[in-house]
């Protein structure tokens, strides 16, 4: 099976040895994307929630990038430097994914690159 590099401009460059995200077959691995502005690279300004808006915009361009979207993913890896914001990442979920809602997972980690509060990498599934 062949793995394709899916690369766009629409989400930050990787600020390490890795690609966006990968294709092999219909399953597309999206590596994960925190508040970055795609133009400057930077942390986005505002607070958490913004933040979280940013990075799934992030992976949103991916996703589209791979030519999939949002309601293709399967599954979601969230992590948080602060659990407290749990009740906020969920509420901003709800704005950007609809029922059926992929599988999760959430977790509580001590830093993220760039210092960003939140963090989030998918699997997706092109039919």
């Amino acid at each position: 099976m062949s793995r394709d590099q899916i690369h766009t401009e629409r989400a930050p460059a990787a600020i390490g040895p890795y690609s966006q995200a990968m294709r092999c077959g219909n399953i597309v691995f999206l590596s994960g994307q925190i508040p970055l502005d795609p133009a400057s690279g930077d942390i986005v300004d505002g607070d958490f929630a913004t933040q979280v808006r940013r990075a799934f915009d992030n992976l949103k361009a991916v996703c589209a990038a791979s030519g999939g979207d949002l309601n293709k993913i399967a599954r979601l890896g969230l992590y948080l430097t602060d659990l407290a914001n749990f009740a906020e990442v969920n509420a901003v979920m709800a704005e950007y994914f609809s029922a059926p809602y992929p599988a999760r997972s959430t977790i509580e980690v001590t830093g993220l690159p760039k210092g960003a509060q939140f963090e989030v990498d998918a699997i997706l599934v092109i039919d």
